[in-house]
């Protein structure tokens, strides 16, 4: 009696099931979230030369204790280099967040972090041309956590929704 009840109810259930799965895909896709539906500020000189550090560096990362590539690691450096050195004549968004008597000094502290950010870039580069990728990859750390320091005292904190 159960099989018969079971046999029975077989085809109602595959009928809503597949009636389920039209539906689902004839209906309206859901609204875009409204992070994505906000226009996006444009990008700053100083954001488009951060981009092109963190991307650079971060391939940097991945191939710097390879000895086989200290050429593309030397080219990935001297674009970290470039835009570093444009971007050190750049003033963060922030410094107008900054009372008016803290700026000149906001952007000063920002100009010697970046010359300290190409001192580093500077030894990465020093190793690697010395052909010692161990202390390169030691360096090439601490550049990633120069850059972290850098972003969190001059670059504006991200509000939380």
């Amino acid at each position: 009696m159960k099989i018969r009840l079971l046999a029975s109810l077989l085809p109602l259930v595959l009928g809503v099931a597949l009636a389920h799965a039209q539906d689902a895909q004839t209906a309206p896709a859901a609204p875009a979230a409204d992070a994505a539906s906000k226009p996006k500020a444009p990008k700053t000189a100083l954001a488009k030369d951060m981009g092109k550090i963190n991307k650079a560096n971060r391939a940097l990362g991945k191939q710097i204790s390879d000895a086989t590539k200290n050429d593309s690691s030397l080219e990935l450096l001297a674009t970290i280099r470039d835009a570093a050195v444009a971007a050190s004549n750049e003033t963060p968004a922030f410094a107008a967040d900054q009372a008016e008597a803290d700026r000149p000094k906001f952007i000063a502290d920002y100009q010697a972090k970046m010359k300290e950010f190409l001192g580093a870039v500077d030894k990465v580069i020093a190793d690697l041309k010395a052909g010692d990728n161990a202390t390169a990859a030691v360096d090439a750390k601490k550049l990633g956590m120069e850059e972290r320091q850098g972003h969190k005292a001059f670059r504006k904190p991200e509000k939380d929704n």
